[in-house]
């Protein structure tokens, strides 16, 4: 048995009825990817927009997928640029459903170039025109017990002159930028929202609320700095939370370890207060639900969270319901473009 059917058995012990099983969706994170037993490319995502939601759109986020063999490090990313607008053209067909996945595809290029970035932005752009932006992820923290984001990324990188000047490339071509980071550094996301106040700043899984390692049993400390830092990133008026990839196992929640998966009430009682939080700093307006999956997968199933999601903003009107869930997430990645 693979670690994928491993998984996909672990998962199928939690099934719920669907909840407002007609409301629109637009999943605005996932990832795809050829991983060795654990393969998420279009028939494993497909089975999961499938799962009884009505996911009619999607936006794929990097993770490092199919970058080219051949040239340079730098143009090296434009691969997955490449692969992810195949998917995006197939899924455009039809022949594989009604939803359109990969209708917004956000990359990577390493921004610490400066000045020299902008071209590998140019050939992004060039290559698709389903291109929105950039994550750089910069996630750092001094533990040891804390992996370090994917991109190896120095402390303080938001404040590198030298990043700052590949993040002024971004702003100029009228790109987005996914922000992925931990929750110590908030402070320093503020500071970049302030600078580049023309520039689409997407705050990826909350700032990344650490759990684990040194931050491990400290959660109500951790919430109560989460919440005064995350207040101060609300009054950027360029930042828009996604609301979601909190399930996983930096978090310290623990459901990858049971014998059975989370379900959606166990979800909302643990994620909820951040959810809330975040819309009330925010509004509807600004923020949007995100699956984070496969990565979330480790916790809990597809419909099991998007159940959670929905169960959270039972309380709000029709048309707030609508912005969480669609509209802004289809604004700030322009579907419609």
């Amino acid at each position: 048995m693979t670690d994928k059917q491993a998984q996909d058995a672990w998962l199928a012990q939690v099934r719920e009825p669907i909840l407002d099983p007609q409301r629109r969706i637009c999943d605005p994170h996932h990832h795809l990817w050829d991983h060795p037993d654990n393969a998420y490319l279009l028939p494993e995502l497909l089975a999961d927009l499938g799962d009884g939601h009505n996911v009619v759109s999607t936006v794929f986020m990097e993770c490092g997928s199919m970058y080219r063999a051949e040239g340079t490090v730098a143009h090296a990313p434009l691969g997955e640029t490449e692969f992810v607008n195949g998917i995006a053209a197939m899924s455009a067909s039809g022949n594989y459903g009604p939803a359109r996945v990969c209708a917004a595809i956000v990359g990577y290029a390493d921004l610490s170039l400066g000045d020299e970035v902008g071209p590998i932005l140019d050939a992004h752009m060039a290559l698709s025109p389903r291109f929105r932006g950039i994550r750089h992820a910069v996630g750092w923290d001094a533990s040891g017990q804390i992996r370090n984001s994917h991109t190896n990324p120095p402390r303080h990188l938001l404040q590198d002159a030298q990043f700052r000047r590949g993040i002024a490339q971004l702003q100029q071509r009228g790109l987005s930028f996914d922000a992925w980071l931990y929750h110590p550094q908030l402070g320093e996301l503020t500071e970049l929202a302030q600078d580049f106040p023309s520039l689409t700043i997407v705050a990826d899984h909350f700032c990344g609320p650490l759990g684990i390692g040194p931050y491990a049993g400290g959660q109500e400390k951790i919430y109560a700095e989460w919440q005064r830092q995350f207040k101060a990133l609300a009054r950027c008026p360029n930042v828009y939370p996604k609301l979601g990839g909190i399930a996983m196992p930096i978090n310290g929640f623990g459901w990858h370890k049971r014998n059975r998966p989370a379900t959606s009430d166990e979800l909302v009682e643990k994620t909820g207060p951040f959810h809330l939080w975040a819309i009330e700093q925010f509004g509807p307006q600004r923020c949007m639900f995100e699956s984070n999956f496969p990565v979330d997968r480790q916790s809990c199933s597809y419909h099991v969270l998007w159940n959670a999601f929905k169960k959270i903003a039972k309380d709000f009107s029709p048309e707030e319901q609508d912005a969480l869930f669609f509209d802004t997430a289809s604004r700030v990645y322009r579907l419609e473009d």
